[in-house]
């Protein structure tokens, strides 16, 4: 997979892409990774990309030409970039994004800054996307949290191919619930004791553990992850059992 970005700030995602999993797959050729400057499409002195909103307001706005003039040319070379753009209207950013933007051969991140982008910019998105409701400066975080969704999911770049199935989230089968509490030597700590199935070697009563531990989890911290997830009759009565005993104990409090 090839992920590329253009921005103002290029410099911003050098020391994220070569750290930690990101750069070791970077490094195993499992993905490439280019950052281009918008300003190198720009044809006048002072670089600008920038001006002031028709109507007035408050801000700069990007404008469209260099945006366009740089899609273009990066788009041209090689195979067809799936291009995504930043912005509040966009899809939420979820894991099921994340699987899909996985299946890609060419991925290109369009990052806006200053107050936005010239609305006539988002034409040449294949997607729009957000990764919250909130501000932020710039795209470029945005991009290297999608960015890192994403190459976590690619063959190879875990070491252990269950990695990114076994997790909060996941849309494997029997998915869509928090991952279950996790425990780590010592087996007690500050009176606090691993629950004794951990310990037990029964790889049997540890699965089913952990599968109704993430499901308390979910029930108590994410309650409205259960609707949609992957649930058996028998799970799903429990479920709603706890959501009603959740509740009642929130009204007495």
């Amino acid at each position: 997979m090839l992920i590329e970005t253009l921005s103002v700030f290029p410099e911003m995602f050098e020391p994220v892409m070569s750290t930690s999993i990101l750069g070791r797959a970077r490094s195993a050729g499992i993905f490439d990774f280019h950052a281009y400057d918008l300003r190198d499409w720009t044809h006048d002195r002072h670089r600008t990309v920038d001006d002031a909103p028709f109507g007035g307001g408050q801000g700069m706005l990007m404008k469209a030409p260099p945006i366009f003039e740089a899609v273009r040319s990066i788009a041209s070379e090689g195979t067809c970039p799936h291009i995504i753009f930043f912005t509040p209207c966009g899809e939420p950013f979820k894991q099921d994004v994340a699987e899909r933007l996985a299946g890609y051969e060419r991925l290109l991140f369009v990052c806006g800054r200053y107050e936005g982008m010239d609305e006539r910019a988002y034409e040449l998105a294949d997607e729009r996307l957000s990764i919250g409701d909130y501000v932020l400066t710039g795209g470029e975080l945005a991009a290297m949290v999608v960015t890192d969704a994403v190459v976590r999911l690619l063959p190879g770049a875990l070491g252990d191919e269950l990695s990114s199935v076994d997790e909060s989230f996941s849309t494997a089968e029997g998915g869509g619930l928090l991952e279950y509490a996790q425990y780590t030597r010592p087996a007690e700590f500050e009176g606090n004791e691993v629950p004794p199935v951990l310990l037990s070697g029964d790889h049997a009563k540890v699965a089913r553990w952990r599968r109704r531990n993430a499901i308390e989890r979910t029930c108590r911290w994410r309650p409205d992850l259960i609707p949609a997830a992957e649930l058996t009759d028998e799970e799903r009565l429990y479920a709603e059992e706890l959501l009603r005993r959740y509740h009642e104990d929130e009204r007495i409090e």
